[in-house]
């Protein structure tokens, strides 16, 4: 996508490339250390892919024509926790890229 999307278009359509069993989910291995740093388990982040919501505008990437977004939400080992996650979804190829993640009320 040459323009980013609105925060409520992002969250449907990111809701929507996660739920589709052909998405690839791949993860920065700085992601990768946060996780385990702070106890995310990897469910919890495919839940909040599928279910959590958009709330500011998207960022550029370094990548042409692909945006940075910041999705969060509570998941279902989050104990009432909101996770946040900053990916870059490409919704041609159908990938999402997990960038970081953390807890909000430690950020």
């Amino acid at each position: 996508m040459a323009t980013s999307l609105s925060p409520s278009k992002a969250t449907r359509e990111i809701n929507k490339l996660a739920r589709d069993p052909l998405c690839d989910l791949s993860k920065s291995p700085h992601a990768e250390d946060r996780l385990e740093e702070r106890t995310i388990l990897t469910s919890d982040l495919l839940c909040l892919l599928r279910k959590g919501f958009i709330y500011e505008l998207a960022e550029a990437s370094t990548q042409k024509n692909l945006w940075k977004y910041k999705i969060e939400g509570v998941t279902p080992n989050s104990n009432r926790r909101t996770i946040t996650a900053i990916i870059i979804p490409d919704f041609k190829t159908k990938h999402i890229k997990i960038v970081t993640c953390y807890w909000k009320d430690e950020h």
